[in-house]
């Protein structure tokens, strides 16, 4: 118990025990980039001086630093002197943009190298403590130095005697002595590290940096295979790395060589490299090697150094600037209300990245975050009974929120307007509010706002480029997939179209046998008609009667052409209306659709002529020219010709013969037969009653033989019916597989509109790594055999007998190819199904089969049913995984959701507000799959969070915490609500984590655990 309780105390101690810093200073807007020349010598430095005393030069270069140095460590050999002389020049006025100096302390270890130099160790101490210059020079007493028996401490009066000793040409000068006894000094490592343990004040105060500079750095051991260990034991008892090498950087970060458990085996975590100017003259002050300077994120304090020691890899960075994150019109640099005296701080400063909101339950968290929603327009659509807006509209009637962005702009907004919903701006920040956040992860919401935001995100994923212009993710994919679809819809006509005339045909090819008796019965009526006609006409002689047979004959085969010729005509006119009618109507109308659809073309209207639809060749010459030539035959065939006689009423019947002698009687007019017909019956002498007998049987018989004409085409067209049904199947198993060909099309489309994503998520570790966005076909099987069992009684015997058994057999013989099969593998397992029971469907058809008409019209029905396709749909969806966004729990479906506003939509750079994002989430969740995201999603983007999580405070690395307190409840008022900001290196700001999170302690311990911090050197 006493071992675990003094760690704990070193892990506090670590990070400064909770203790205010008495130099330094501390920012409300929390973690920021500040300039630090850790390293860099002062007039009077021991060894090495070059600036021949010359204080002013050297403040001046200071002071007038660009960018500006703001923390100092001035450094000296085992001696105090320069940074004392430092700091009384800055508490006389001088270095006002420093706002932190503090001792490094150089001094070396007692190992030597093949140069002859020795390994250098820096103790880069605290200023916070107001004796920390009485204790720093105890504590360096401490530590002795062994020549010819005697120990000499590390103190100025030893230091002194050491020189003189090893040279005595310095005994009567002082400060050369010094300077040849800190030359002398050497620290024994196993010395200074038990000191450091031993003395409270220096494991919290002190840290120990070391070069790894091939000089006088832990590199000169490298070739020296017996020092591997103690090089080993310098490297991972240190706290910092004196380099700023990016190699090196990359190395201590365990990026390097050496990496994982084994780096953190070795070492015992990461550590971080700072770079200072060591500058021993005023050429040099401030101008490191490779303009490498060092930038610290945090306060102005030492507490900042320590915090780098847990962040090495966000919180410390070398180069000529700091890292920048968002572009300052995507930060709200700070919130503040009008007409509220209820807000205690007139406006809030807010850090640029991780700001966590916390407070107890009821403080004025959510408030804030509200209030910076309204303020950049993005609270419309989160009021609700939780929002607080909502609950203090009787408040907020004549107070306006107003934002401060990074960039000096401002955005307002009336907070009456809120409740109205009266927004004329687009939202400038992205909040997900509790209510949102919630609606997302229920299943109530799943199905179109978790999937809409993912649309958006995978639609910001493509380069503006590859946007082919449009602005949403719907209309890309119209655009990537407007062929495809087209393809798939033509085929799906030509199907229709295939079926229907397979419909037809089988329907012909089933009537031929009634066709053919009906033909035979026919004739023999026609013939039983003829005879009757002959017997009628018989008794005006046997040679009229021929004559009269031979006229009727020949009058019946001409209005048989003549029929002939009417339906010609009528097709011809018809087909010329076609041509006015797609002219006029439909060619337009296909030009603005093809316009419509193919906008993004860019073709400039006389290249669009181009693409209406026209008729190849003279269609209208050839079309007035067959009609003409059909009326004219009309004309012709119907009579009466030019010179062809004209009967006279009441005239003698003539004798002679109206049709010329040797003259084909079926080349002659319809008029002149029947004339010739009627002066035949007169001569013949047909009573009337007879007459008309024998003139309704010349119609019956003329009507008779132009419906056996039909029946003979209809036969005809019933016996080649089977070979054109051949040539259908083919036209329909070749449309059916067109369709898939357009779904394999869409599904290509679908995959390259995901490609960006999908193919970052596959090189990506940890929780991203389990996403995944799938592209698959979605067969709504249920409800195509449900439709299939609509037209089947499923009451009789068969394989289809009782609902369900269709399906079955459907999920066996058709599910696989429906699911993953190519267009030929699907059509071929349809036609293999149709074939296979094609017989057993009409076996149990719900209409007889004597029923023609009916029977035909269910046939064609199922042939419809069977080669439909609209339960076949190309989807898209994100996995977490394995499993679908919409299978997953609650909890989980937050965690995706988080990730995609985290770390997946990286091309928002709005800033995101979360508000308390593990109500849907368990502590270890947000840890494990969590934390990381929010790190680097705070390198690129403002976010802030309203959180009881302390893992998302702490372990996630907040640059600002704002602490809500709210005071007590005040009749017909709000209740005074204060916010107070800070870093988390500051104690006052850490102590309140560990008093209102959950977890707190436990979440800085966890840091120092994940980070594999040592707690004691």
């Amino acid at each position: 118990m006493e071992s675990s309780a003094a760690n704990e105390r070193s892990e506090m101690a670590l990070y400064g025990g909770g203790r205010e810093s008495m130099v330094g200073r501390h920012d409300v807007q929390g973690s920021k980039w500040h300039r630090w020349d850790p390293h860099i010598h002062a007039p009077g430095t021991v060894r090495e001086d070059q600036f021949r005393g010359d204080w002013n030069g050297y403040l001046s270069a200071i002071e007038t630093s660009d960018p500006p140095i703001e923390a100092l460590g001035i450094t000296d050999y085992c001696v105090l002197d320069s940074y004392e002389a430092v700091v009384e020049h800055w508490e006389s006025g001088r270095l006002s943009n420093v706002g932190l100096i503090f001792p490094n302390v150089e001094l070396r270890y007692d190992v030597g190298v093949p140069k002859g130099s020795a390994v250098n160790v820096h103790l880069l101490v605290s200023p916070d403590d107001a004796d920390h210059i009485v204790k720093l020079k105890r504590f360096l007493s401490t530590l002795t130095f062994s020549v010819e028996g005697r120990e000499f401490r590390c103190e100025r009066s030893d230091l002194i005697e050491l020189g003189k000793k090893h040279d005595p040409s310095t005994a009567s000068n002082a400060a050369a002595a010094l300077a040849a006894g800190v030359n002398q000094f050497k620290v024994n490592r196993e010395q200074l590290h038990s000191k450091r343990r031993q003395d409270p004040w220096a494991k919290e105060n002190v840290l120990l940096a070391v070069p790894v500079s091939s000089n006088d750095g832990t590199a000169a051991l490298q070739d020296d295979a017996a020092m591997a260990a103690i090089r080993w034991d310098i490297e991972r008892t240190a706290d910092v790395i004196l380099s700023g090498q990016e190699n090196q950087r990359l190395y201590w970060l365990g990026q390097g060589s050496v990496t994982g458990n084994e780096f953190a085996s070795r070492y015992g975590g990461s550590k971080p490299c700072i770079q200072g100017s060591d500058a021993h003259g005023l050429d040099r002050v401030g101008k490191p090697d490779g303009d490498r300077l060092t930038w610290i994120k945090g306060d102005l304090t030492f507490e900042s150094l320590k915090q780098i020691c847990f962040e090495p890899e966000t919180r410390v960075f070398i180069g000529p600037a700091p890292p920048t994150g968002a572009f300052p019109s995507q930060i709200v640099a700070s919130v503040g209300v009008t007409n509220a005296p209820w807000f205690k701080n007139g406006s809030v400063s807010i850090n640029s990245g991780l700001v966590g909101i916390i407070g107890a339950r009821g403080s004025g968290k959510t408030a804030l975050a509200d209030l910076i929603a309204a303020g950049a327009y993005a609270l419309d659509g989160h009021l609700s009974d939780k929002s607080f807006v909502q609950r203090a509209r009787e408040h907020l009637r004549e107070s306006t929120a107003e934002l401060r962005w990074d960039d000096g702009e401002t955005s307002s907004c009336d907070l009456e307007s809120v409740e109205y919903g009266d927004f004329s701006e687009d939202p400038r920040v992205q909040y997900l509010s509790q209510q949102f956040v919630d609606k997302l992860c229920s299943s109530e919401g799943l199905a179109e706002s978790l999937l809409a935001e993912i649309k958006r995100v995978v639609f910001d994923a493509h380069a503006p480029e590859d946007r082919m212009g449009a602005t949403t993710f719907e209309d890309l994919l119209e655009i990537r997939t407007t062929r495809a679809r087209s393809m798939r819809a033509n085929h799906e006509i030509a199907l229709a179209e295939a079926i229907e005339s397979l419909v037809q045909e089988w329907q012909r090819s089933a009537g031929m046998k009634p066709l053919k008796h009906r033909r035979d019965e026919l004739l023999k009526a026609i013939e039983r008609n003829k005879v009757e006609r002959a017997r009628l006409i018989g008794k005006g002689g046997d040679e009229r009667a021929k004559q009269m047979d031979v006229v009727s004959r020949a009058t019946e085969a001409v209005r048989l052409r003549i029929r002939a010729a009417h339906r010609r005509l009528q097709s011809l006119t018809g087909l010329r209306d076609e041509v006015v009618d797609v002219r006029k109507n439909k060619s337009p109308l296909r030009l603005d659709q093809l316009r419509q659809s193919f906008a993004e073309a860019a073709l400039v209207p006389g290249e669009w002529d181009a693409f209406a639809m026209a008729f190849v060749g003279p269609v209208d010459d050839i079309l007035n020219a067959r009609i003409k030539e059909v009326e004219e035959q009309i004309r012709l065939l119907t009579g009466p010709r030019p010179g062809e006689p004209v009967p006279v009423a009441g005239a003698v019947v003539s004798t002679q013969s109206y049709i010329p002698t040797g003259a084909t009687p079926e080349n002659q007019t319809l008029t002149l037969l029947e004339k010739e017909s009627g002066r035949l019956r007169a001569l013949i002498g047909i009573d009337e009653r007879n007459a008309n007998s024998v003139r309704r049987l010349a119609e019956k018989i003329g009507k008779d033989e132009s419906t056996l004409a039909q029946l003979n085409r209809d036969v005809d067209a019933a016996e080649a019916a089977p070979e054109r049904m051949n040539v259908l199947n083919k036209t329909r198993q070749e449309s059916y597989a067109g369709i898939f060909d357009g779904i394999e099309a869409e599904e290509t489309q679908l995959a390259s509109l995901y490609d960006p994503l999908r193919t970052r998520l596959a090189t990506e570790r940890g929780s991203l790594s389990k996403l995944n966005f799938s592209m698959q076909r979605r067969v709504h099987v249920a409800k195509w055999a449900r439709r299939g069992e609509e037209l089947l009684d499923l009451r009789k015997s068969g394989p289809f007998q009782g609902h369900g058994t269709l399906l079955e057999r459907v999920r066996c013989e058709l599910l696989p190819a429906w699911l993953h099969g190519s267009s030929s593998q699907v059509a071929d397992a349809l036609a293999a199904f149709r074939e296979a029971h094609e017989k057993e469907l009409v076996a149990q058809s719900k209409v007889d089969r004597q029923d023609a008409e009916a029977f035909r019209k269910w046939w064609g029905n199922v042939a419809a049913w069977l080669y439909s396709t609209d339960h076949i749909e190309v989807t898209y969806s994100i996995q977490y995984e394995g499993a679908d966004v919409e299978q997953l729990s609650p909890g989980t479906r937050g965690i995706v959701l988080l990730l995609l506003y985290l770390a997946i939509d990286r091309n928002d750079d709005r800033p995101l507000i979360i508000d308390q994002p593990e109500e849907n989430l368990d502590p270890k969740s947000i840890h494990d799959e969590l934390v990381e995201h929010f790190r680097a999603a705070k390198q690129r983007r403002q976010i802030i969070v309203v959180t009881h999580n302390a893992n998302i405070v702490v372990n996630a690395d907040a640059d600002q915490v704002i602490v809500a307190t709210c005071g007590p409840h005040r009749s017909g008022q709000l209740p005074e609500i204060e916010y107070v900001g800070g870093g988390l290196e500051n104690p006052n700001i850490r102590r309140h984590v560990c008093d209102i999170l959950e977890g707190g302690e436990a979440a800085f311990q966890e840091r120092a655990k994940r980070l594999r911090i040592r707690t004691e050197p």
